[in-house]
């Protein structure tokens, strides 16, 4: 499915590609969560429809965000991957969590109102650089062939 960009905006254009709900739900299960298959983001908490979860890593894989592969000892199951341009959306979804942590804590019962994760860290910038270097770490370890 070809995303249709609306406008010329680089925001609206971000937006276009990343601006909903799952599609940002997939990005931060793949890089908080180690989600790396279908059946991965099909069992996780948030329920995303199959139809949807398809049509998201299709948005994705179309846009360059994430690559698809399969371990060679394994050539059923197809693994999906950041690439660096949906590893550069770290910092954002870094942002987002702290946002959320800060304003919805009081408004969302389900949220732990301990010290949010984000603010554990020394800085956000350190831990996005942190986040980024394992979760290409953990890729590395594994060797996939390209679909």
């Amino acid at each position: 499915m070809k995303c249709v960009f609306k406008s010329a905006c680089p925001i609206t254009s971000a937006l276009d590609v990343i601006g909903d709900r799952w599609t940002l739900i997939i990005l931060k299960q793949m890089l908080f969560e180690n989600k790396q298959t279908f059946k991965d983001f099909k069992e996780s908490r948030e329920n995303i429809a199959s139809n949807i979860l398809t049509v998201r890593l299709n948005v994705l894989l179309e846009n360059g965000l994430i690559s698809k592969s399969k371990i060679k000892t394994n050539n059923k199951s197809v693994y999906y991957h950041l690439t660096e341009s949906g590893l550069s959306i770290t910092s954002i979804l870094v942002e987002l969590g702290a946002w959320g942590q800060d304003n919805l804590t009081n408004y969302n019962q389900l949220m732990n109102k301990k010290e949010s994760l984000f603010k554990l860290k020394t800085t956000k910038k350190a831990y996005t650089k942190s986040l980024n270097n394992k979760y290409k770490t953990k890729i590395a370890k594994t060797e996939f062939i390209k679909v």
